[in-house]
């Protein structure tokens, strides 16, 4: 039940947002009583907190493709799909912008991302460093940074459409070499 009850936050959320979004609508979506979802949660800014955490927690998993560069490649390809599916492309734009509004959504949405992105990113770093593909004292925020940023930034802020042709081969190669040269 609980696990039919997040599917239905996320679709409500795809559906109406956060702000127009409510116990009744996710209660009637998820089949259950209003009840049910009460006494697993005390408010929908919990069972947002919630869904955000539970996403983070499943992550990604980290590529191990032999090389920087086809990690990095294999990566962008999983990220770019995950972030233009109809339902993340409308639920990670809203729950940004009350992001913006409320401190707790920006708190675990912030926390969320970092951690499930530092996880694969990490993964990716260390492998990278025993095959001696980059410097051992790689500062990890930045490279997290350099390898999260570019669709995060196409996808949330600029809400670009499916990158083209070539897009994600270009940001693989322009990523890898500037891990090598930090």
């Amino acid at each position: 039940m609980t696990e039919a009850i997040r599917t239905a936050v996320f679709e409500e959320l795809a559906a109406v947002g956060y702000a127009r979004m409510s116990i009744e609508g996710i209660a009637r979506r998820a089949g259950v009583g209003k009840t049910a979802v009460y006494r697993r949660w005390r408010s929908k800014l919990q069972l947002v907190l919630d869904l955000v955490s539970a996403i983070a927690v499943q992550g990604l998993p980290a590529p191990d493709t032999g090389t920087l560069e086809g990690d990095l490649r294999l990566l962008y390809e999983v990220t770019s799909r995950a972030l233009r599916h109809p339902v993340a492309s409308q639920v990670i734009p809203d729950l940004q912008a009350e992001a913006a509004r409320n401190p707790e959504i920006a708190g675990a949405m912030q926390k969320a991302l970092r951690e499930g992105q530092a996880s694969v990113v990490s993964g990716i770093v260390a492998a990278a460093r025993a095959r001696g593909e980059i410097r051992t004292e790689i500062d990890g925020e930045l490279a997290l940074d350099v390898i999260s940023g570019p669709l995060y930034w196409r996808a949330v802020v600029i809400r670009g459409p499916k990158p083209p042709k070539g897009y994600l081969e270009s940001l693989t190669r322009a990523t890898t070499a500037a891990l090598k040269a930090l």
